[in-house]
């Protein structure tokens, strides 16, 4: 994929909302294009992580399993899907603050799906390097990272308070 083009993805993202042309530039340059075809795994959940991903292309959706954390299991390990993401949206950006385990799996939703895959390392070099793209990258981050938070919470909350009575 020709750097103006990585550039264009990277404005759609709201991670890099606000960014300089110059500042898109030094990320595009770290970017590495992957395509997964429908249904494959980008990454397991409690697997290490240490990539953000970008989507150019696709859908992807973001699956738990509930048994991992003594949910309910009949014998299977039943995946549930808490979300689907589509072009411009990022996942994994949770590696960039600590180089934990995943807490869900990615798997790509249509065939052709593309990705812009950025190393931590990377990312945390350049931040370092530029403090002022390090500082609209993590305000951006936690402002994404918020949104779900609070998508989350309402997720829970309407699980909670419609959930039929149990007999």
């Amino acid at each position: 994929m020709a750097p103006t083009t990585i550039i264009n993805f990277l404005k759609q993202s709201d991670i890099f909302y606000m960014f300089t042309s110059t500042q898109l530039e030094l990320m595009a340059n770290l970017c590495q294009e992957v395509v997964y075809q429908e249904g494959e795994t980008i990454f397991r959940e409690n697997s290490e992580g240490k990539e953000l991903y970008v989507i150019a292309q696709g859908e992807v959706d973001i699956l738990i399993n509930p048994a991992l954390v003594g949910g309910p299991s009949n014998g299977e390990q039943k995946e549930t899907r808490i979300a689907t993401l589509r072009r411009g949206q990022s996942f994994g950006e949770v590696a960039l603050v600590d180089e934990g385990l995943r807490s869900a799996t990615a798997r790509a939703l249509q065939k052709d799906t593309r990705l812009l895959v950025i190393p931590r390392d990377k990312i945390i070099m350049l931040c370092e390097t530029y403090p002022q793209l390090g500082y609209r990258l993590m305000y951006n981050l936690a402002a994404d990272l918020a949104m779900k938070i609070r998508n989350t919470d309402l997720r829970i909350r309407e699980q909670l308070l419609y959930k039929p009575a149990s007999k």
